[in-house]
């Protein structure tokens, strides 16, 4: 069993790079834990079950990584930011013999995950200090089954890691068949979001979406995956899944995408910017 804290632990509060990161523990499961960066939830970990996903997103990441492959078979998969390595350690804990790559830009709560929540031994997981674009273009061509680019910054996604240029580098990265997939946060008008659909799809020719539909009808601010490759995608199971998860999701593909698009324009290193901030309270 993995060493951590157990029930009754206290809230730890630390400074990190990227400001004060706060792992909260659930009061619903003995050994589990939130982690917040400067008040913004980033990752919930169970150091008892690493299968269970309690975010959204992180279910939505968790089922395409059940379809990246047969079930069981070991991926090699690239995680572009860390947080406290919730989809690291769900391909560890579901697809044994994985060899996975983690990219982190703060040394600082790269520390604290690994002496409060530390990972399970024997688990093929390197984490690589650094900035994720740069990280990205150290792995080898062809060498990925599974890019995730989940990289927040003050609760924005950096600039340079929006472009069409970035997102080559994730396919450069991939193996043929291979999957990328990115979680993007944005509200109405969902002029970032849309960009990013267009982007994506300048690289690769398959591409689908799944969010909660209040957040694709531009209601309110919240989280939406990206997936995209150059095979066909499991669109049909995705939909299945996220239909049936605690907040459903809706998966557009296709024509449906191409219209929610709406003709937004793929963005270059040349004009890219952070994503939206988030409004006052959306995390009260």
């Amino acid at each position: 069993m993995v060493k951590g804290r157990r029930r009754g632990a206290r809230t730890i509060s630390e400074e990190v790079d990227g400001g004060v990161a706060e792992l909260v523990p659930d009061r619903d499961r003995p050994r589990a834990w939130t982690l917040f960066l400067d008040g913004a939830p980033q990752s919930h970990v169970d150091l008892d079950d690493p299968t269970y996903l309690d975010f959204a997103y992180q279910r939505r990441l968790g089922h395409i990584a059940d379809l990246a492959a047969p079930p069981g078979s070991p991926l090699q998969a690239v995680h572009l930011g860390g947080g406290a390595f919730t989809l690291a350690r769900y391909i560890a804990a579901t697809r044994p013999r994985s060899a996975q790559q983690i990219v982190e830009s703060d040394a600082r709560l790269v520390q604290l995950i690994r002496r409060e929540l530390p990972l399970p031994s024997g688990v093929r997981i390197r984490v690589r200090g650094g900035d994720a674009r740069q990280g990205l273009g150290k792995v080898p061509y062809g060498w990925a089954d599974l890019v995730i680019a989940d990289v927040f910054s003050d609760a924005r996604t950096p600039g340079h890691l929006t472009s069409t240029e970035f997102v080559a580098e994730a396919r450069r990265a991939l193996r043929a068949g291979g999957c990328y997939a990115v979680n993007i946060a944005d509200g109405p008008p969902l002029a970032h979001l849309r960009a990013q659909i267009a982007t994506v799809r300048t690289v690769f020719p398959h591409a689908c979406l799944v969010a909660e539909p209040a957040v694709l009808r531009g209601r309110r601010f919240g989280n939406a995956v990206l997936l995209a490759s150059d095979r066909d995608l499991p669109v049909a199971e995705l939909t299945r899944r996220a239909a049936g998860d605690p907040h459903h999701g809706r998966v557009e593909h296709g024509r449906a995408l191409t219209d929610f698009t709406g003709g937004a324009a793929p963005v270059s290193d040349a004009w890219a910017r952070p994503s939206p901030a988030p409004p006052a309270g959306v995390f009260s």
